[in-house]
């Protein structure tokens, strides 16, 4: 059984949401980051920095979301969540490329310099920089979406997977989303797997 490495409300969700849309068997091991536990011997074993999400897979082990998605799509994916098509597929890395460094990076700058790094660390001048690379990077998004279903084809891929959650940090940190955005948001955040998902960090998380 796949073990995922996981603290909720994290970049972890994805591998969990990833692992019920593919309906794969799993569990997963909370890691308290809040009390020092990633920096644990075992855990930095497991991630070098610490953090999650991280999943063992046999002797597969993987950290960092978007290859460790990547990698379960493909193996248990059988078309779920990845096309089957090499273009469809590169699509998809492109989407999740541009995610994780045009869309995600400033909202986690701004967590980071609000409450993540040490308080002799954090920069209270550079958030409205963050502010305004998030809206530049919605506005650079908006010129490819313009209210349809889904990223990438007809059907929901890592894509999705992954946008639907950048933007649910980005509602939570109280940034301004384009009305189609803020609809394609609540539809796919609506997926039972997600749900499912939430669920199974919470209850690790409570033991």
């Amino acid at each position: 059984m796949i073990t995922l490495y996981s603290f909720p409300q994290s970049r972890s969700l994805r591998v969990a949401w990833a692992l019920e849309e593919l309906g794969v068997e799993y569990q997963c091991q909370h890691v308290a980051l809040d009390k020092g536990e990633g920096q644990s011997a075992a855990h930095l074993m497991r991630h070098p920095d610490g953090k999650v999400p991280v999943i063992e897979d046999g002797e597969v082990h993987l950290f960092e979301s978007a290859p460790i998605c990547r990698y379960l799509a493909e193996r248990y994916g059988d078309g779920s969540l990845l096309p089957s098509d090499p273009a469809g597929r590169a699509q998809v890395d492109q989407w999740l490329s541009f995610i994780v460094t045009e869309i995600e990076q400033p909202l986690w700058n701004q967590a980071k310099h609000k409450f993540a790094l040490p308080e002799d660390k954090r920069v209270p001048a550079i958030l409205p920089v963050c502010a305004w690379e998030f809206q530049r990077a919605i506005s650079a998004l908006e010129r490819r979406f313009n209210g349809q279903e889904n990223l990438v084809g007809n059907t929901f891929t890592l894509a999705d997977l992954f946008l639907t959650h950048t933007l649910s940090w980005a509602t939570s940190m109280k940034h301004r989303l384009p009305e189609p955005l803020l609809a394609y948001r609540e539809r796919h955040i609506k997926r039972p797997a997600m749900a499912k998902a939430m669920e199974k960090e919470q209850a690790a998380a409570k033991g």
